[in-house]
């Protein structure tokens, strides 16, 4: 045989019924915190994006017996999907996606051609441009980086947006 207690408050005082006070509206403070937040998160991604282009940029090169291997492509999904998701949690809106976007392309772009001097960042197996097409990493890597974004972008827009409505308990919660 089990006995079961009711449950005391826990200030000492008696239980209520009453609904839960609704939450205070957000301090101009905080408003001004939110916003210097999201526009931090936003100058992280895009100096992230940077960051992580250059690394793809060393890292492209990478030969095992003679052949170029391609990790730099396997890097450069990975890093262009967590930036893409880091600069939407970060700033709060679809379009975040974007800034880290168009840094990462803008350094790669301008990467896969020569400069006045003739140097080159990307550079193929007889170190010709990555437009003379010569190096399939240097191309694959552009191509599947923006492609990575583009996927970032385009889950962002079929998302649904919450339901801010009817708040339900789920299923496994019953009602009290």
């Amino acid at each position: 045989m089990t006995v079961s207690t009711p449950s005391l408050p826990a200030a000492g005082g008696a239980q209520s019924d009453a609904p839960p006070a609704p939450p205070r509206p957000p301090s101009r403070f905080s408003g001004a915190l939110q916003t210097g937040l999201r526009v931090a998160g936003g100058v992280i991604a895009v100096v992230a994006a940077l960051v992580t282009a250059l690394a793809e940029l060393i890292i492209a090169p990478l030969r095992l017996g003679g052949h170029l291997i391609g990790v730099a492509v396997i890097a450069t999904v990975a890093a262009n999907l967590a930036l893409g998701w880091f600069a939407y949690t970060t700033v709060g809106r679809k379009w975040a996606v974007a800034l880290p976007a168009a840094a990462w392309l803008v350094l790669m772009v301008t990467a896969s051609g020569r400069t006045t001097e003739g140097d080159l960042l990307l550079v193929g197996p007889q170190g010709d441009a990555v437009i003379d097409g010569n190096s399939w990493v240097g191309v694959v890597m552009i191509l599947v980086g923006s492609i990575a974004f583009a996927v970032v972008g385009f889950r962002l827009m079929l998302a649904q947006p919450p339901h801010s409505g009817n708040k339900q308990l789920p299923p496994s919660h019953p009602r009290v």
